[in-house]
């Protein structure tokens, strides 16, 4: 990825300098108020406050060696002032200019600020924040001259600001406001794979994202933490379970219209950073009293038993489509991702490695099975799975023979675990185009983590190895030997075309059966009966015993031959392999979708 400072060009760590910083200085606001009547700038020591994402400019029919840009907030006594870092000093500077970092800078240029950068949300409100210019730092004209001073050296009588954070508890995060911007603190219990999604939905540039899970102690929910790459690759490639990851200028994600008690998240922004143990030593918040706090619970807590809560990988349902579809449409101006049936091979060819989309199509539920532990595991090994002999259940009964009015007994429900509509039966075999893509994968299924193949994990649910990794230093362990975070097995949905010609199948992973109910929350698709049903299937031998199956037949049989609108998650795993899930279910009512004339 090209935001990220990988590869040898880029310098580790710069030392500190021994300079005399006791000579005639500027203040930031003493700058702000006479640069334009200066050509020559006298020296300035700031401490930086903040620090973004590194931001790669370059385009093809444009040749530059280093197109890359990086903005820090920079402060000193008078006040803030934004900073920028340009092309081939990046490489040299940007790893070594941090959150704390004393900085003496001379030969800088000053110039109008840029009007349309993200600004970080400031965690001292008392501080005067100078936002008509911005000082550029560049290898000409002028040819800049940086210097860290190291913090033992950094005098009281300078004036400096420490570094504040905003740093919330689990509990506290419930009563913030959307877009509210915090600092956490927590340890991992969850981490899902790496994935990326277009930055412009024609565009060949990607963001990389995964997600994640902490517990701080005061709340049994977790944080929620969709975390885009931050520049920090070393540790956004190493974030693991039982890892103490932090988390600063995060923003909160919710939506009170749609349910005031759904789930609530945090996202990066582009001044986030992210630290795991390994991480901390040296860094400002480590004095913070909530991260102290968080430490001493730590203490308190057995290891044995949070490793039992952990899992890394597989698919990650989240955040949910929300319940109303025009409200989807909002949110991901799905009129141009509305596609027909037909014209999801195209779009599932078009992937890119890890790409990750969310596509709505329209049609109709016309068959579902599911497929067992056994079968499941089978499946998701690349093995063509064996299927048990089971009744079909009619829209208007069972059959083998038809039985339209018997009662329902112990030995019917357990068999039964295949549904397929009237109108199914009649098209099946008449489609001009019909796709399979209810293939499971071991990428696809949550595994618990396990310490001694950490390496291991992490390797196989990143994009690729940071380093190169000899074929004899790696672990001779396949990803589908890990022991699953449940013992689930999945459904194969069938949906049919509005015209009756063609059909995909899709699968839906029920993922809610894990020892943390907060893992995956069921209660996420309540408001879905078909979804819920199929999703309280906690162990493979509920999914065909009391009653369970017959409930998810009822739920299907009130969709039959009725128009609906399926988001589907589709996801690129490399090589051949695109899983293809089911995440919500629309009925045409509700989705306000017209059915073509």
């Amino acid at each position: 990825m090209n935001e990220d400072p990988s590869g040898d060009v880029w310098v580790a760590e710069q030392p500190p300098a021994r300079v005399d910083v006791d000579g005639k200085l500027i203040s930031l606001g003493q700058l702000e108020t006479t640069w334009r009547s200066r050509i020559h700038f006298r020296p300035l020591l700031v401490r930086v406050l903040h620090k973004s994402r590194l931001r790669y400019y370059g385009k093809p029919e444009k040749k530059m060696d280093m197109p890359y840009q990086a903005y820090f907030e920079v402060a000193d006594g008078s006040g803030m002032m934004s900073m920028v870092l340009w092309n081939s000093l990046c490489p040299e500077w940007y790893n070594s200019i941090n959150v704390g970092t004393v900085l003496l800078l001379e030969q800088y240029a000053v110039k109008d600020s840029y009007p349309f950068k993200t600004q970080p949300t400031p965690r001292d409100s008392q501080m005067k924040r100078f936002t008509t210019i911005e000082i550029s730092l560049n290898v000409r004209n002028p040819p800049t001259k940086i210097s860290i001073i190291s913090e033992e050296m950094v005098k009281p009588e300078w004036g400096l600001p420490e570094v504040k954070y905003r740093f919330v508890t689990r509990t506290e995060l419930d009563d913030l406001p959307n877009n509210h911007s915090c600092d956490v603190i927590g340890l991992v219990t969850f981490v899902g794979r790496v994935e990326r999604t277009r930055k412009k939905e024609d565009g060949e540039d990607f963001w990389l994202y995964r997600w994640a899970h902490a517990i701080d102690g005061t709340s049994d929910k977790p944080f929620i933490l969709e975390i885009f790459a931050t520049s920090q690759p070393d540790v956004f490639e190493r974030i693991h379970p039982m890892t103490y990851l932090v988390c600063t200028q995060m923003r909160v994600v919710r939506d009170l219209s749609e349910n005031p008690s759904h789930t609530i998240y945090l996202t990066t922004s582009n001044e986030s950073q992210i630290f795991i143990t390994g991480w901390h030593k040296g860094q400002p918040y480590t004095k913070d009293t909530k991260v102290k706090n968080f430490i001493q619970w730590t203490r308190t807590q057995s290891e044995a038993n949070q490793m039992r809560k952990t899992v890394i990988g597989g698919y990650y349902p989240f955040p949910r489509p929300p319940n109303n579809f025009l409200k989807y449409c909002k949110n991901n101006k799905v009129e141009s991702v509305l596609k027909a049936i037909g014209e999801l091979g195209e779009e599932i060819e078009g992937l890119h490695y890890r790409e990750h989309k969310r596509i709505a199509i329209q049609g109709i539920i016309s068959a579902i099975r599911y497929i067992g532990c056994s079968s499941a595991a089978e499946d998701a090994s690349g093995v063509e799975p064996v299927q048990v002999q089971h009744l079909r259940i009619h829209a208007t009964g069972f059959y083998q023979e038809e039985i339209n009015d018997a009662p329902e007994t112990e030995e019917m429900t357990r068999t039964c675990s295949s549904w397929q509509s009237d109108l199914w039966a009649q098209v099946k075999d008449k489609l001009m185009k019909y796709l399979h893509h209810s293939m499971i994968f071991p990428e696809s299924i949550p595994c618990k983590f396990d310490y001694m193949y950490k390496d291991l994990l992490m390797q196989q649910y990143n994009l690729h190895a940071a380093v190169h990794q000899p074929k004899e230093t790696r672990i001779d362990k396949n990803i589908s030997e890990f022991k699953s975070t449940g013992g689930f097995g999945y459904y194969e949905v069938t949906v049919l075309g509005i015209n009756h010609d063609v059909a995909i199948d899709v699968a839906f992973l029920p993922l809610f059966g894990h020892e943390d109910p907060h893992l995956f929350p069921v209660e996420e698709v309540e408001n879905d009966p078909l979804l819920s049903c199929m999703s309280c299937i906690s162990s493979c031998q509920q999914a065909t015993g009391n009653g369970t199956f017959y409930e998810i037949v009822k739920a299907a049989m009130d969709l039959d031959s009725k128009h609906v609108v399926c988001i589907l998650d589709v996801c690129h795993l490399g090589d051949d392999k695109v899983e293809v899930f089911l995440s919500k279910i629309y009925k045409t009512v509700e989705a306000d979708v017209p059915d073509p004339v």
